[in-house]
């Protein structure tokens, strides 16, 4: 049975971002909705924005709006209601996105299989025909039994659905076991803001906190705040925020690692996976460089809320060394 007859998916579409905390407090609206496709816009703050001195957003703003565009996406393929979780998340960064201005992210489910979602996109600011960045992200199905089980029920064709409906499609990951994870030694030094005010107004708005370490990079802490929430029925943090933390730790980590760099690294790449759902708690950050040369570095960075052994989430990514020309 295929509850999008006639307005059903806009009106899914709709009840999704307004079951979302972070969606709401973030201000992003629907700009079109089809049958496996989505578009979501986020509206120009100054919040976004990541790099004060050359006026650039921040590259996790971007991975947020992507993480929940592509999950639209996968909702209006569904003939049924069901859960769905995000798997992992690539997002190439193909020219910079200018800080104080809109955004719009179209992601289109481009596969649909029995178990997993496959879904792809790209993000534009307005006055610019050239993307700015480009999405690549899967998304686990319910299983076969849990769908036959079911949750919430499935609402009737053309009938409401509540933003708490909408929000039960979001799932959890599947525990997945991490690589090996380092661990570090604190340093007997107190926590500090990660970098000073102003510099990175999405830094401050995630209110990142610095852990000296002895024999590594920093480790990073982000509190939680309830805005923070991408799903509210289990509840978890939404994987985009864990994304654009994944982001910021990368992007923190080279400029601890190399204090006489002059500029904040550029990402370049960044690829995410999920490996269990993320607690309404503080959640930390940590990177490892892999490699680093003079214009790119490579960097690990392990996501985790209790233990770093027991990771939520863990990536890497390329980002671009700044030079005195840049």
């Amino acid at each position: 049975m295929d509850i999008f007859s006639n307005n059903g998916r806009l009106q899914w579409v709709e009840a999704f971002i307004k079951g979302i905390p972070y969606a709401q407090a973030s201000g992003m609206y629907v700009t079109e909705i089809g049958e496996g496709r989505a578009g979501l816009g986020l509206p120009a703050r100054d919040t976004w924005t990541g790099d004060t001195e050359r006026g650039l957003i921040h590259p996790g703003v971007l991975s947020v709006l992507a993480d929940t565009a592509c999950g639209v996406a996968v909702g209006t393929a569904l003939a049924e209601i069901e859960p769905f979780a995000t798997l992992d998340l690539r997002m190439d960064y193909l020219r910079p996105a200018v800080a104080n201005q809109e955004i719009v992210c179209r992601a289109e489910c481009h596969r649909l299989s029995r178990s997993v979602a496959f879904v792809r996109g790209e993000l534009f600011q307005p006055g610019r025909a050239e993307p700015v960045a480009m999405v690549n992200a899967t998304f686990m199905r319910a299983t076969a039994n849990k769908r036959r089980a079911g949750g919430e029920a499935t609402p009737a064709p053309n009938q409401p659905v509540s933003p708490a409906q909408a929000a039960a499609s979001l799932g959890s990951p599947a525990s997945i076991e991490p690589s090996q994870v380092f661990r570090s030694e604190p340093a007997d030094l107190p926590e500090t803001l990660a970098i000073p005010p102003g510099r990175s107004p999405y830094v401050d708005f995630l209110d990142v906190r610095q852990q000296p370490q002895i024999d590594a990079g920093p480790v990073f802490r982000m509190p939680f705040k309830p805005e923070l929430i991408g799903n509210p029925i289990l509840p978890a943090l939404h994987g985009g925020v864990l994304a654009g933390l994944g982001e910021t730790g990368m992007i923190l980590h080279l400029l601890a690692t190399n204090p006489s760099l002059q500029g904040a690294p550029r990402g370049v790449d960044f690829a995410i996976a999920y490996l269990r759902s993320a607690k309404p708690v503080d959640t930390f950050v940590q990177g490892t460089t892999v490699r680093q040369g003079n214009r790119v570095a490579l960097v690990q960075v392990n996501i985790w809320q209790d233990d770093p052994q027991r990771p939520v989430a863990q990536a890497r990514g390329h980002c671009l060394m700044p030079r005195d020309t840049d």
